[in-house]
């Protein structure tokens, strides 16, 4: 399988990396929407695991706006919003799953396979 991570905390974005890579995903990376958008249009993908707040912008609404063009990639996001609200906001743009910071990184991983 291959998957963008796209986080802004570069300490995280490397070990997501080196977690995923370990278990045999190929990763590419993006820090920001400016970056994954570029990712996407030239690589295929399995899977894009997004940190919901970036410098960039809010990636639930990049999602949302990917979405209503008819894009099927089945998305992760990754956030410290915990709230309830929040969670059903990520499902109902499209999210196929969303996971609050801090996580166990074999979960992350369980929910990306």
């Amino acid at each position: 399988m291959r998957v963008l991570v796209t986080e802004d905390d570069e300490n995280l974005r490397v070990a997501l990396e080196f977690a995923l890579r370990g278990d045999g995903f190929a990763v590419d990376t993006a820090a920001d929407l400016p970056g994954a958008d570029e990712a996407l249009s030239v690589n295929a993908y399995d899977c894009a695991v997004f940190d919901r707040m970036l410098p960039s912008g809010d990636a639930l609404r990049y999602v949302q706006n990917r979405r209503s063009a008819g894009w099927p990639l089945p998305v992760l996001f990754l956030t410290a919003r915990d709230s309830v609200a929040d969670r059903i906001d990520g499902l109902r743009v499209g999210g196929g799953d969303y996971l609050v910071k801090p996580f166990a990184m074999p979960e992350l991983i369980a929910r990306v396979r």
